[in-house]
């Protein structure tokens, strides 16, 4: 079946493949390219398992079939072919800005004057890879919560040489697959997800490290705890909605929290015996053998979120029209 325009993914990890589902669950024909090629077979051989598995539980993601959707995506045996006529690239490559410069240098020489070139990279600014191209003002970051099929948030940020309009055709396009895109107006390393993620996953390791709590008990405070609400609110609302809004929160409890801030101290090294020790605990919980089934888990749940929160969303909509 014919697809409603080209998009181009250069990498064929975990990543590349969601975003293949993602831009053919609403027809876009998909060129997938990876340096090894025998490495795309693989990921076409798991995005149709993935697809059609999405479909027999009902979670499938747009109004075409699975098998409409994977006739979508298609392999490519060139980067040339992977590029050229798309209106929108997403690199998907091993996170190392010296490989994301040679890929950009690389896919500059087949783009055209309107080809968006997008990085799915999680911690560097587009700037650190774009400044020599001559088309730096298309390239720009939009940033996926990995795995990107089941957690539809986007960073979106551009370097800044991006055209403003740019930044716009992302929105656009991330919304128009599903997705939940936040533009950041500067660049700042690491971004906006994972300045927070970091900031909780440092404390983690503080608490292991100092023999506070257990990894099993850290871990399940978060997803018994803050990350039920965090599912439907995001933290400065949760402080705004836990007092009568957030002056009076921060008249209660910034002192509080002013002063267990301060006992943070430095961020521990995530490597050496520490990283050791955390690995050893974390394997008895999900040991590496069976990684492929525990994502599997992971996604079921995501998907089943994802899903009643649009459940959810679709009726206060109704309901404020009603009213």
């Amino acid at each position: 079946m014919a697809g409603k325009g080209k998009v181009g993914i250069v990498g064929s990890g975990f990543i590349g493949r969601g975003w293949a589902m993602l831009f053919a669950s609403v027809g876009y024909e998909v060129k997938l390219y990876d340096v090894e090629s025998t490495k795309i077979d693989d990921a076409l051989a798991d995005i149709q398992l993935q697809l059609k598995k999405l479909e027999d539980t009902g979670y499938l993601r747009g109004k075409l079939t699975a098998d409409q959707q994977f006739s979508l995506i298609q392999k490519c045996e060139t980067l040339k072919e992977c590029v050229e006529e798309s209106v929108h690239v997403q690199e998907c490559v091993f996170e190392s800005v010296d490989l994301k410069k040679k890929v950009f240098k690389d896919m500059d020489a087949f783009a055209s004057e309107n080809v968006v070139l997008c990085s799915s990279t999680s911690c560097f600014p587009a700037s650190s890879f774009s400044e020599d191209l001559v088309h730096r003002a298309q390239v720009i970051v939009g940033h996926p919560v990995n795995p990107p099929y089941y957690v539809p948030l986007v960073e979106i940020v551009p370097a800044p040489w991006t055209d403003p309009e740019v930044v716009v055709r992302t929105r656009s396009l991330m919304t128009e697959i599903g997705q939940k895109p936040v533009v950041l107006r500067k660049e700042v390393p690491g971004f906006a997800l994972n300045r927070v993620q970091y900031a909780l996953i440092d404390e983690c390791w503080r608490m292991f490290r100092d023999g506070i709590m257990s990894l099993e008990d850290i871990d399940t405070s978060m997803h018994e705890g803050l990350g039920l609400r965090y599912a439907f609110l995001g933290p400065l609302e949760t402080c705004h909605l836990n007092a009568e809004g957030m002056l009076d929160y921060c008249k209660r409890y910034g002192e509080g929290i002013n002063k267990v801030s301060e006992t943070f101290g430095p961020n521990p090294r995530t490597e050496g015996e520490l990283a050791e020790r955390v690995h050893e605990e974390i394997c008895k919980i999900s040991p590496l053998e069976k990684l492929a089934e525990r994502r599997q888990w992971r996604d079921a749940r995501l998907t089943a979120l994802a899903q009643m929160k649009r459940i959810l969303e679709e009726q206060e909509k109704e309901a404020e029209t009603v009213l």
